[in-house]
């Protein structure tokens, strides 16, 4: 049997600013997915990180299937209006439209989803970020499923070794999906190639060579491109499946150790390093620092154990230490240099409306000739 797993995700409002989503609405959510869900979902998981709130859902209806879609969009409509009831701050913040037509792709939320025959044995991992965008899920991808330094499975596993291929999409294309794809190892220098630029080309799916079935799925929607305008950061979310054919749960979450750095924090304008968190963890430094969670489950005929959170270890309190004075030192360069955005990715107007006025005030000077 084939199963679906769909993540639909949306900051609909938060308390105290962008720090979390009340308990009250995160209960609405969680009670209207359940209640309506019912003979559609074969289980289901609710949860929060940072300001966002994620549906996770499992069924039989195929990916863009209209009505999980809509279940999910009406569950934030329910949300939202307790939101607006509790005064909370950014309530609908990504409800973009005013009317579900047919699926949430360019409403708004943020979807990931995959079709797959389970395995015998089907764990995976749920991650949810917040105050960045998609593209910080691309240096942990291309470790994981490219870089034997970090996955020693690409050695030592012969299904791994013959590698796999990662679809790649120019977010900034806004016509349509403008996509490529590239096999590792062969184009793996093509894929860094790529990659290093997370602000317009993010990983959308890594398959497995060997098996042919998918391990990989990212939300990679842009918010500004469908709002025309600054709403916030993406906060995107990911499904990774792991073990046998793809890389170790551990392969999969050692890059996170980095802290690297993205684009988000405050008024999404920033450079900070991103910081693996406990599930359910509030926002609260600068905006920030940017936040990842992983949920781990395993899965049998749709139906979910766990959550286990993978970042609740001893080990991760040492990296959210390191990336902590990472981002306190990049705050004290302030809007300088590197620790602000290139003016091309700042989402807010207001320099480019001081940069057209100072524009118009520079004169060109006139070199006096020697006698």
């Amino acid at each position: 049997m084939k199963i679906t797993m769909s993540v639909i995700k949306a900051d609909i409002g938060s308390v105290g600013g962008h720090i979390a989503p009340s308990e009250k609405l995160l209960e609405t959510v969680r009670k209207h997915v359940q209640d309506k869900g019912r003979g559609m979902l074969i289980d289901s998981y609710v949860s929060s990180t940072g300001d966002d709130v994620a549906i996770l859902m499992t069924h039989t209806g195929g990916v863009d299937n209209a009505p999980v879609h809509k279940l999910a969009w009406e569950a934030f409509l329910a949300g939202t209006a307790v939101a607006k009831a509790q005064g909370l701050y950014g309530a609908g913040q990504d409800l973009l439209k005013d009317a579900f037509s047919g699926n949430v792709h360019g409403m708004g939320p943020a979807v990931t989803e995959m079709e797959f025959e389970e395995r015998p044995g089907e764990p995976f991992l749920f991650f949810a970020a917040d105050k960045t965008d998609p593209g910080a899920y691309n240096l942990p991808l291309y470790l994981a499923f490219g870089d034997a330094m970090n996955t020693p499975g690409l050695m030592l596993s012969p299904k791994m070794a013959k590698g796999f291929k990662f679809v790649i999409m120019d977010v900034n294309h806004t016509e349509g999906d403008r996509i490529i794809e590239l096999s590792a190892p062969e184009d793996l220098y093509d894929i860094a190639t790529l990659l290093r630029d997370p602000e317009r080309f993010v990983v959308e799916s890594v398959w497995s060579r060997a098996a042919g079935t998918q391990a990989v799925s990212v939300a990679t929607s842009r918010l500004h491109n469908i709002a025309g305008k600054y709403t916030g950061k993406d906060d995107p979310v990911m499904l990774v499946r792991s073990q046998m054919d793809f890389p170790a749960t551990g392969e999969v979450l050692q890059p996170f150790a980095i802290g690297h750095f993205v684009a988000g924090c405050m008024r999404g304008s920033h450079n900070m390093p991103i910081m693996p968190v406990k599930l359910n963890s509030t926002i609260s430094y600068f905006d920030g620092p940017p936040v990842v969670s992983c949920a781990t489950f395993c899965i049998r005929d749709g139906r979910l154990t766990g959550p286990v959170d993978a970042f609740d270890h001893p080990f991760w309190d040492r990296v959210r230490d390191h990336v902590a004075d990472k981002a306190m030192d990049m705050r004290r360069q302030g809007f300088f240099g590197a620790a602000m955005l290139p003016m091309n990715e700042l989402e807010y107007t207001g320099i480019m409306e001081k940069l057209a006025v100072l524009e118009q005030k520079f004169a060109v000077r006139t070199m006096k000739r020697a006698a």
